[in-house]
């Protein structure tokens, strides 16, 4: 006789969708232009999905520094349309330069930036694009990159911004149909077409997400204002707590604990000022928590945390997939003062199947697999009163190496789990609301969603190096707030600036496994964002800051912006 399980197995997808400040404080203008990249993009795509696929549920996560980023885009480029001036970002002014005539400098930094998407999926698709390319690779191995002209670099720009448009835009919105099937020769008047499309598009994230939320498709949940690692914030040593030899800086973060209060303070201000309602949930950094961090987060009023599962692991002391199956991860556990907050653990196997695998394999087989693993776990926590999936990964940068932007592959599977018999798509906080009695967990061990542990962020010397530049930052901040000689404003910039330095980014990048492209970048941004942190403080700039932390030299798996959880 087969056994029927009582219940149906929750699933919750948990997308979180993060960028580090990339604006510089002085100039205004964006070093990098991953936001409004990814916001036309991976955030509109996964807006669309949502709003398209009846079923489909799932938790959003926004952190508040990016969605600042993105308003602060929206706000100027519009500006930009009906005033004119000067625009955010150094992409977008090449995107609508008048005559396309560039200087040699200008030219060398297209070339190199306009080819950087997945080619495969979203550069060769398009003949014409692909056509760009192959004429830039043959004058360079001739070494005749100055018979380019200057309607390469004006289509090249605009070809770039079209590829990075979402699926959904690229197949719907008129002004995108209308320049792919052009295909070239695009005037003035068709870039500046494609920058109101792009402004549009980006004033519309927040209210977006905050019509679904109220729709009640999605949860809206949040993250420490600037994605600081809040463990270390508290505690350099609980990095020893799973990696022993780690090698730490020599004294404690200055005031860490209100330096993190303060950050989590922030986020549940942004995000009821962007989404209309208090967040619930709270996905810290990096899935960076400890017994200290999920104590802040419990007495800060938010109802759930989430981390990865080699935390689970790490702390009941064994591996739980090794034992009944690993029933114990799929339902939350109490933890925090008190138990105040419920945990979630993320399923390291499902989530890393979609980051990681998945884009290689056809949609059907992909959501076939995906339903057949979640079958699996539906049979071994039978005996189960309600378990439950968490289903949690990067929001954005796994996608453009799936088919179509992941288009065909995410709306198909919310359609199968959705319409399965054994499954129902549900959020943490309406999960938690039928099922609030959860065992309680004794010692939240410290760690997070990479491997379960904080290597990624310290232990090693250029790592332990930028938090030792950000100690210092720390000493001359406070000893400035002490001598009350700046104003009320100035200081008011200095904290902001502050904030960014503490950001989990810059750590995550050191390291010579990472491309060296990416790590010079983060590291030059990153110690422009100390120095500006000292001129805010009217402060000597140290020697030290000239230095490079890191070189890099690696060829992580997907460039190094996303990790496997082990």
């Amino acid at each position: 006789m087969n056994k029927t399980a009582p219940h149906k197995l929750s699933v919750v997808f948990c997308w979180h969708m993060h960028q580090p400040f990339y604006r510089d404080a002085e100039s205004g203008s964006y070093a990098l232009p991953w936001v409004y990249l990814h916001a036309m993009k991976d955030y509109t795509d996964m807006a669309a999905i949502l709003e398209q696929v009846p079923g489909a549920r799932a938790v959003v996560n926004f952190v508040p520094s990016l969605t600042a980023q993105i308003d602060d885009y929206a706000e100027r480029i519009r500006d930009w349309l009906d005033h004119g001036g000067v625009l955010p970002d150094p992409l977008l002014t090449a995107l609508v330069h008048e005559d396309g005539q560039f200087t040699d400098s200008e030219r060398d930094w297209l070339l190199e930036t306009c080819f950087r998407l997945n080619h495969e999926r979203n550069m060769h698709r398009y003949p014409a694009y692909s056509r760009l390319w192959n004429l830039a690779e043959q004058c360079r191995h001739h070494k005749g990159l100055h018979y380019l002209g200057d309607n390469y670099f004006t289509d090249l720009v605009t070809w770039y911004h079209l590829a990075w448009l979402g699926e959904t835009v690229r197949n719907t919105h008129f002004i995108a149909r209308r320049l792919i099937d052009k295909a070239g020769n695009f005037s003035f008047q068709d870039r500046r077409d494609l920058m109101t499309l792009i402004a549009s598009l980006l004033a519309d994230i927040a209210p977006r997400y905050r019509k679904l939320a109220e729709q009640g498709k999605i949860e809206v949940s949040t993250t420490p204002y600037a994605h600081p690692i809040i463990p270390l914030q508290l505690d350099f040593k609980s990095a020893h707590e799973t990696v022993p030899d780690a090698i730490l800086p020599g004294e404690a973060y200055p005031g860490g604990k209100e330096r993190a209060q303060e950050h989590i303070d922030l986020a549940k201000r942004a995000h009821a000022s962007s989404f209309g309602h208090p967040a619930r949930g709270c996905w810290p950094a990096e899935g960076a928590v400890s017994q200290a961090t999920v104590d802040m987060l419990g007495q800060s009023g938010f109802d759930w945390c989430a981390t990865g599962e080699g935390v689970l692991h790490n702390s009941l002391g064994y591996n739980l997939r090794e034992h009944q199956g690993g029933r114990d991860l799929y339902h939350p556990w109490r933890t925090g003062k008190d138990g105040k907050i419920a945990c979630f653990f993320r399923d390291d196997r499902l989530s890393d199947l979609i980051g990681f695998e998945y884009q290689s394999w056809g949609t059907h087989d992909a959501v076939a697999n995906f339903v057949h693993e979640l079958s699996g776990i539906h049979h071994r926590t039978m005996s189960e009163a309600a378990p439950v999936v968490s289903v949690i990964m990067d929001g954005e940068n796994a996608w453009e190496h799936f088919h179509e932007n992941a288009l065909p592959f995410l709306s198909s599977l919310y359609q199968a789990i959705s319409e399965h018999h054994e499954f129902e798509l549900t959020t943490f906080s309406e999960y938690l609301a039928k099922h609030a009695e959860q065992p309680s967990l004794k010692h939240m061990a410290a760690g997070s969603w990479v491997y379960g542990n904080l290597s990624t962020w310290i232990g090693d010397h250029a790592k332990t190096r930028g938090w030792e530049l950000l100690i210092e930052a720390k000493k001359a901040f406070d000893a400035a707030q002490k001598a009350h000689k700046l104003s009320e404003e100035k200081m008011a910039a200095a904290a902001e600036q502050l904030r960014i330095c503490e950001g989990s980014d810059w750590c995550w990048w050191f390291g010579d496994y990472n491309p060296g492209p990416a790590v010079r970048d983060f590291d030059r941004l990153y110690r422009n964002h100390l120095r500006k942190l000292y001129q805010l403080l009217e402060t000597t700039v140290p020697a030290s800051l000239d230095a490079p932390i890191s070189e890099g030299g690696g060829d992580a798996e997907g460039g190094g912006t996303m990790r496997r959880g082990n």
